[in-house]
């Protein structure tokens, strides 16, 4: 069995090989590709004109060593002619490698390293390693005893292998962050790390995947604990799920991450930055609010059409027919009235409502000089979260759901085609001043078809007669302190 993920990251896909049948009716596993070596892998990633100009050169710099050397051999010996000939051939030899095949070469080089940015800190116990070697070099010097300096030379040594070493581990490694299609504030989400060892031949070890923020930059909120991979083969992809819980609704940015490693022996911390642009979109909380609680029954009371039909609720009694099931029959009023009498339900016509935010927010009276914005955006936000739940409410009863704001609408259609793009623009809106000529009110009045469900921060007494006959209006007026 392999287990593979698609390339969306929102499900994991578990396969088996593919078994075909032959013409005894037997099924057979397929055979699979054998695994290419790492020459054969080599070969075919090779830059055929590149390995050809560079044989060349170095074929044609090996006859001019030996042209070089004849002609030093033939100086000695007198031969001023063949020694000077010689060398004047190996010149030009010299000469058209460095004019024709040099940049060639230069041009096919690959020079990916040259562009990273590594980043270099000395860990606590490499200052402690470093203490040591400082005295053993001072003990070398002041005794000269060749013994300690082979101790030394062996401990700059390390210090050299590490460096080299993790540059290694760092080298050839790619980064992806895949994150759920839809977030919503407050609530746990589960991300994906991938690291991939493009090396052909070496694998790492001890990676660390951080979040890389400026210096005057808040602190990042989508990768906000490290991610370890203590092992990454070569050629392959490694994932590390990542819980994620954003705080607030909106939009987050991460420009940059961070690859360190201590490998191998923990003296030097070594990270390496990707320029790697992620955003994630979180939508608002739809958890049931303080708000939503109060305001559900009183919208479920106005959206309710108290009419004969099939429901839940009793609407009356009526005599019995030959057509009524013997189930609606109501035994008491029957045993009261001595002829059989059944029961009618009301019925709950199907919701088609027009759901209303309206941005648009009034300073509160009697505030301070820095309190009006805290207090409108606090206002504004519990706005947006109760219209996020009125929402979600008609998507979970599959309802017709039309939404409206400024700048942005919605048709009307089934809940489950609008939910998203309704949390889409809930997760971006902002609060904006008061509009002198009220064109978001004006169009809500010109519409009385349907039955309007309008959130607002405003004071009461702001809306016309004509928007009140047919709208239920939630107002979210400041709490009392």
């Amino acid at each position: 069995m392999k287990l593979h993920l698609d390339r969306q990251g929102s499900r994991f896909l578990l396969t088996a090989p593919f078994r075909r049948k032959v013409a005894d009716g037997q099924t057979r596993p397929e055979q699979v590709a054998p695994i290419p070596s790492t020459f054969a892998q080599l070969l075919a990633r090779a830059d055929r004109p590149g390995v050809r100009a560079f044989f060349l050169s170095m074929t044609a710099l090996s006859g001019a060593l030996l042209l070089a050397l004849y002609s030093s051999a033939a100086a000695e010996l007198g031969q001023l002619i063949p020694a000077s000939t010689s060398a004047l051939a190996a010149l030009a030899i010299a000469g058209w490698v460095a004019v024709t095949l040099v940049p060639t070469l230069a041009r096919r080089t690959p020079l990916r390293w040259i562009g990273y940015k590594t980043e270099y800190k000395i860990s606590r116990e490499g200052w402690i390693y470093f203490g040591g070697l400082m005295l053993v070099a001072l003990a070398a010097l002041n005794t000269g005893n060749n013994l300690l300096f082979l101790i030394l030379a062996s401990l700059i040594a390390l210090i050299l292998m590490s460096g080299i070493l993790s540059s290694i581990s760092l080298s050839g490694i790619e980064m992806r962050l895949v994150l759920p299609e839809h977030i919503f504030a407050g609530q746990p989400v589960r991300a994906q790390v991938e690291l991939e060892n493009q090396k052909l031949t070496l694998p790492s070890f001890s990676l660390r995947v951080e979040a890389a923020q400026a210096k005057d930059a808040p602190i990042s909120a989508i990768l906000d604990k490290p991610v370890y991979f203590p092992y990454l083969p070569r050629q392959e992809r490694v994932q590390q799920i990542v819980p994620m819980k954003f705080p607030r609704r909106g939009v987050y940015h991460q420009d940059a991450f961070r690859i360190v490693t201590r490998f191998p022996f923990g003296f030097l911390q070594k990270a390496r930055r990707l320029d790697l642009k992620t955003e994630a979109l979180v939508y608002p909380s739809v958890d049931p609010t303080t708000e939503y609680r109060d305001v559900l029954p009183v919208l479920q009371g106005a959206l309710e059409s108290v009419v004969k039909g099939r429901g839940q609720d009793l609407y009356g009694l009526r005599d019995y027919v030959h057509t009524d099931s013997a189930r609606l029959v109501h035994w008491k009023a029957t045993a009261r009235s001595g002829s059989l009498m059944v029961r009618e339900f009301t019925r709950e016509e199907d919701s088609r409502v027009l759901l209303v935010l309206d941005p648009h927010a009034a300073a509160p009276e009697n505030s301070a000089v820095n309190a009006p914005s805290t207090a409108i955006n606090d206002r504004f936000e519990r706005a947006v979260a109760l219209c996020a739940n009125i929402a979600w409410h008609f998507y979970q009863s599959n309802a017709m759901l039309q939404f409206r704001s400024v700048a942005f609408d919605t048709s009307l259609a089934p809940a489950e085609r609008n939910i998203f793009n309704i949390l889409r623009h809930l997760a971006l809106v902002q609060p904006l001043p008061l509009d002198p000529e009220q064109k978001l009110i004006a169009e809500l009045a010109a519409s009385p078809e349907l039955f309007k469900i309008i959130v607002t921060s405003q004071p009461r007494g702001f809306f016309p007669h004509a928007v009140w006959s047919s709208s239920f209006i939630v107002f979210l007026e400041e709490e009392e302190r």
